[in-house]
């Protein structure tokens, strides 16, 4: 039996670990979760979910393995720390101008990747490094995604799925919100609307405000039925983009930084409707794009993508990859990992 520690602190990671931790559980292993920060909604754990309070209790514990949804994590923890990420690459960029997705912080000893278009990528990382070791897995949040249904039921309403990033500089939900507003009274489409955790509250609210038999907004930590039942989602640079063309579905973005052909991408909002009518066509060319794009991003469709991630951490803990290197100390960073979760001891 090994001890499992789920480092979280963002709602969507349960979406992300729970598939994880019922493969665990199944084989006799031992799964704790810790909350970092304040951002987690604590009455999104069950009853039979242990839950650490701090991290002189994580030494107790004395985890095997710790896996992370998030870019980093303190590297002085007890185990094995292990990267599973919290989305696909939206093209954001950080200040210098740097791809956010593909930063190595000194953190993780395994990074599992979702598909071609991370592996690469993460690979030659790995080969400049040398600290840690990159394994392709499929995505764990998708295990519960599959068999993804390929015929819409067009009696049904049409239900659009709007999501943003919580970047001020990227986000578009503002912009589009009196759009949006004018088609839920003019036009018979079913709206579900779900912003990122991080989003500004007050846009929250605009949304919220306007719920009625054509829009709700859902607060979940897991948007994978939200994502089944939506025939085409509208967002703008957003990592959910990725999790929802994964079903074959056509996406709608506005202002992406980005624009790729697997985007039906506007910058007019007076396109939007006939943007969206377009999407639910579903056009060949279109949809041809998307399935080249899925093939390189997230090929499994198996929904075994938890069973490969553990297999992954097996593997590396039995040390069929030994390492040249060892992680830096990255002391500036575990500093600040100390300030926040008030741990001082050596």
């Amino acid at each position: 039996m090994k001890k499992y520690l789920f480092y979280i602190s963002q709602d969507y990671s349960f979406a992300i670990l729970r598939s994880i931790q019922k493969v665990l559980i199944a084989q006799g292993d031992e799964v704790s979760w810790f909350i970092e920060g304040d951002k987690v909604n604590k009455d999104f754990f069950t009853t039979d979910e242990r839950l650490i309070e701090t991290a002189i209790n994580i030494f107790d514990y004395s985890p095997d393995v710790i896996i992370a949804p998030a870019n980093s994590i303190p590297s002085f923890l007890p185990g094995l720390k292990v990267c599973v990420f919290h989305g696909f690459d939206a093209g954001k960029l950080d200040n210098r101008g740097n791809n956010d997705h593909f930063k190595v912080r000194g953190c993780f000893d395994l990074y599992c990747t979702q598909g071609p278009s991370t592996t690469t990528q993460f690979k030659k990382l790995q080969q400049q490094y040398g600290h840690f070791n990159v394994i392709e897995t499929g995505w764990s949040t998708y295990d519960t995604l599959f068999p993804i249904e390929t015929s819409l039921n067009k009696s049904k309403q049409v239900t659009i799925f709007l999501g943003s990033t919580f970047s001020k500089r990227l986000s578009q939900a503002r912009y589009i919100f009196p759009e949006v507003k004018r088609l839920c009274e003019t036009m018979d489409w079913k709206w579900i609307v779900s912003l990122h955790p991080k989003t500004d509250p007050s846009v929250i609210e605009l949304y919220k405000s306007i719920e009625s038999d054509n829009l709700s907004y859902v607060a979940t930590d897991d948007l994978i039925s939200t994502l089944k039942e939506a025939n085409i989602m509208v967002g703008d640079t957003s990592s959910a983009l990725d999790m929802f063309l994964v079903q074959n579905k056509p996406v709608v973005t506005v202002n992406n930084i980005d624009p790729k052909p697997r985007f039906l991408n506007i910058a007019d909002l007076n396109e939007l409707k006939h943007t969206i009518e377009k999407a639910l066509q579903y056009p060949n060319e279109l949809m041809l794009e998307i399935s080249q794009y899925n093939q390189e991003t997230h090929p499994y469709t198996d929904g075994e993508s938890s069973k490969r991630v553990i297999k992954a951490i097996e593997d590396v803990l039995d040390n069929k990859y030994p390492l040249s290197k060892s992680k830096p100390l990255c002391f500036l960073a575990n500093l600040k990992f100390r300030k926040r979760l008030k741990y001082w001891s050596l």
